[in-house]
């Protein structure tokens, strides 16, 4: 998650809200698209990013930050994102991104990609991971597009990968719905939401920050206070099997997960003193107790169309 706190829009009252009409919709999209253009995921909430934007030294850093974060808890053999990623597999498919951000995820599937396209709802994730392909060599569409009204012709794609987004968009059972008209029979769809638990969302997003940033004093409100302390206009959290009832009208899920950080783990502000605390803990134990116990924030579903 982005520590650029979010504040959910007028109507968005629990945590998998829908909105209820066409101008709600309207509005709660286009609270989401300047949020994110305004706070794209660069990952330098703690510690700024000293290179020029969108040059090839400030992608390297914005991957060095992000992969370290993911190798804590989903470690890998050859390549990042091999635990759930058959990358051989992608040599002669057709593979879209939803929410393409600064291009870590783009540069890893278009490198194996038959075809590579990245969408986004943003001018700045096309600007940057544009930049990004044409820095290391790399070929790929990259347009900016909603995907909750996608501008491809049915059965397009063989592969679908969204990453921490559909669950920030306006309407994420609309995304979904597109998600499967354009990927074609037996094609395979890889989601990441946030997940609503007990440790996760209960006591850390609401109770913890809550009390002690004083949020929950203000807000009144404890769907509200999570809303402050995590990113996004939107951000929904999903219960597993909230997230299964959601999606399996769509797909046949083949696998569901849970994962989490080490950060995640320890009940303290981001400090000193929490950066030693998790030098401590062995990567092995949050693992287990992040994914194997799922007290983790990401939910990661496989997908696959029902034809």
């Amino acid at each position: 998650m982005n520590n650029v706190k979010g504040h959910g829009p007028e109507g968005f009252a629990n945590p998998t809200a829908l909105p209820q009409t066409s101008e709600q919709a309207r509005h709660w999209q286009e609270a989401n698209r300047s949020w994110w253009e305004n706070h794209p995921m660069r990952y330098d909430w703690k510690k700024k990013i000293t290179f020029p934007e969108f040059t090839k030294e400030f992608y390297v850093e914005i991957d060095r930050r992000f992969f370290s974060n993911v190798w804590e808890y989903m470690p890998w053999n050859k390549q990042s994102f091999d635990y759930l990623i058959d990358f051989d597999s992608l040599f002669d498919k057709d593979v879209l991104e939803i929410g393409a951000g600064n291009g870590s995820h783009a540069q890893l599937l278009a490198r194996y990609a038959r075809s590579f396209t990245g969408i986004d709802i943003t001018d700045y994730a096309v600007r940057s991971t544009s930049e990004r392909m044409r820095y290391f060599g790399l070929e790929a569409t990259i347009l900016r597009m909603d995907a909750e009204e996608m501008q491809f012709a049915d059965n397009t794609f063989d592969f679908i990968w969204a990453w921490g987004v559909i669950h920030h968009s306006s309407n994420t059972r609309r995304v979904l719905q597109e998600m499967h008209r354009v990927l074609k029979p037996g094609g395979q769809a890889i989601t990441m939401v946030y997940h609503r638990n007990l440790w996760s969302y209960y006591i850390m997003c609401g109770l913890l920050r809550g009390v002690l940033q004083g949020d929950l004093l203000r807000t009144r409100s404890f769907h509200a206070t999570v809303q402050q302390s995590t990113d996004g206009a939107i951000a929904r959290f999903y219960s597993l099997a909230e997230w299964e009832s959601l999606v399996s009208t769509l797909f046949y899920v083949e696998r569901i997960m849970v994962f989490g950080s080490k950060a995640e783990l320890i009940p303290l502000p981001g400090s000193k003193v929490k950066k030693v605390v998790m030098t401590l803990i062995p990567n092995g134990l949050s693992r287990f107790l992040m994914n194997r116990c799922k007290m983790g924030s990401f939910l990661v579903s496989v997908l696959k169309k029902i034809a």
